[in-house]
């Protein structure tokens, strides 16, 4: 398993190492130990979601309030996404850079991303299936989103005419969402138990 930094501050990509023979193949795709290591703390798993996109679907940009804010470790299991890490941290030295990397069922890489970061996808397949382990459980009141095409972000979907939800279509742009502060996150991260 190798973890690279993205140029994100709190922004990973994680490689796995698979085992293949006659009968298929076998790959460890999340070891809390390896990305302990790599990050500094642990990433306590508090829930696990899976959701199913149509090609062409949009999701995102979520994030949540911060504290307590919700790290995610994102891979998908099933076709393929690209998948999108927005910094939304005010005050932080890359706040509105974003990051893509292509999550699919051949490589099977994840993505890590700390508290206070944005996540989006986009379905680049039919039945794309994405798995989540998230750090905290879902609170609706904590829980926001960014408008994914919003032209200060310039996120390049690929996708011609992205199908968003009634959520992500009505979400707020980064100049007027209640944005976590980079402080806040720094603080978060330090009170994380320690790999």
């Amino acid at each position: 398993m190798k973890l690279r930094p993205l140029g994100i501050e709190g922004a990973w990509e994680v490689t796995p190492s698979p085992h293949e023979d006659a009968r298929g193949s076998f790959l460890e795709w999340y070891r809390h130990d390896r990305l302990a290591d790599a990050i500094g703390r642990t990433l306590p798993v508090a829930q696990a979601n899976l959701s199913t996109s149509r090609r062409g679907v949009v999701r995102g940009i979520h994030y949540a309030d911060v504290p307590p804010g919700q790290a995610k470790y994102v891979t998908c299991v099933r076709g393929a996404v690209w998948d999108v890490v927005v910094d939304l941290r005010r005050g932080s030295p890359t706040f509105g850079r974003w990051e893509a990397v292509r999550l699919d069922d051949v490589d099977r890489r994840a993505v890590f991303l700390a508290e206070g970061l944005g996540h989006g996808f986009c379905a680049l397949t039919d039945g794309a299936t994405v798995a989540y382990l998230c750090s905290t459980v879902y609170r609706p009141a904590a829980e926001h989103t960014v408008d994914p095409l919003d032209g200060r972000l310039g996120i390049p979907w690929p996708v011609a005419e992205p199908v968003l939800s009634e959520r992500d279509a009505t979400a707020p742009g980064l100049a007027d969402a209640p944005l976590p502060a980079y402080a806040d996150c720094l603080a978060r991260y330090r009170r994380s138990p320690a790999a």
